[in-house]
């Protein structure tokens, strides 16, 4: 017997067939990529001001008289003025990431609550890594060429580097982007200020077996110059040396 009953298009195809209804457990699958709660690091966000501040500085400073002083203070021979000044480390986070079998990413963030504000990848694998830090002290150097004829650019935005890692050359290290699986990393590491373990990694690259694992620690940056800066892992208890050093120089 047909039924009689009017069809509201609810389930129902244009053929006469009944398709199952949908099950309102059943998570659906979000188009829009996940938000990120990371934040500019607040160099990025007061730089526009401090350009500000510095031109009504120099302004105002400039309108004062240049003024002589009639006496000179008197100075022990034995004391000397050294125009060199020590520019005094810069705390930063600092996270080596990687799948095992992978290369190794090193991430720099002005706070683990910030967008990175470097993003490099090595050429060393993560396991070649790990066995290096278990066996001790670890220094790797990156070097980059002047520019000839053209302005400098920051230590930072340097695109290419060759890579030492204690002594021996390892290839190289690469600038990047951040990219969204960066991003996530960065978002679950948000709370952690200083450790080491793994995260699930992606199974579709990896395969099942696949765990991406991580170094975050708090990193002394000193600045030497414009050309000549050193990373230096602070350790959790603070009464043994450093495990890693990053040195970034300019030849």
């Amino acid at each position: 017997m047909a039924d009689s009953r009017p069809n509201t298009g609810n389930g129902n195809s244009r053929d006469g067939s009944t398709a199952p209804p949908p099950n309102p457990s059943t998570p659906k699958a979000s188009s829009s990529p996940q938000p990120f709660s990371l934040i500019q690091p607040s160099e990025l966000q007061s730089k526009k001001q401090k350009r500000k501040v510095l031109r009504a500085f120099r302004s105002v400073f400039r309108a004062f008289p240049i003024i002589t002083p009639a006496c000179k203070f008197p100075t022990s021979p034995g004391l000397q003025t050294d125009s060199h000044i020590s520019i005094s480390g810069i705390r930063v986070t600092g996270t080596l990431f990687g799948y095992r079998k992978g290369k190794v990413s090193l991430s720099i963030q002005e706070s683990p609550k910030c967008l990175p504000s470097l993003v490099m990848e090595f050429s060393l694998q993560t396991n070649v890594l790990q066995k290096e830090l278990s066996a001790g002290m670890v220094r790797i150097a990156l070097e980059c060429e002047k520019r000839c004829g053209k302005e400098q650019v920051k230590l930072f935005d340097e695109p290419l580097w060759t890579m030492f890692c204690n002594g021996k050359k390892t290839g190289h290290g690469v600038k990047r982007e951040a990219t969204a699986e960066d991003l996530q990393v960065m978002e679950l590491l948000k709370a952690v200020s200083m450790g080491a373990g793994v995260l699930p990694g992606n199974s579709e690259t990896e395969g099942v077996d696949g765990e991406l694992a991580y170094i975050r620690a708090f990193f002394d940056r000193v600045v030497g110059s414009k050309d000549c800066e050193t990373l230096y892992m602070l350790s959790p208890d603070g009464n043994t040396g450093p495990e890693l050093c990053i040195f970034l120089v300019r030849m």
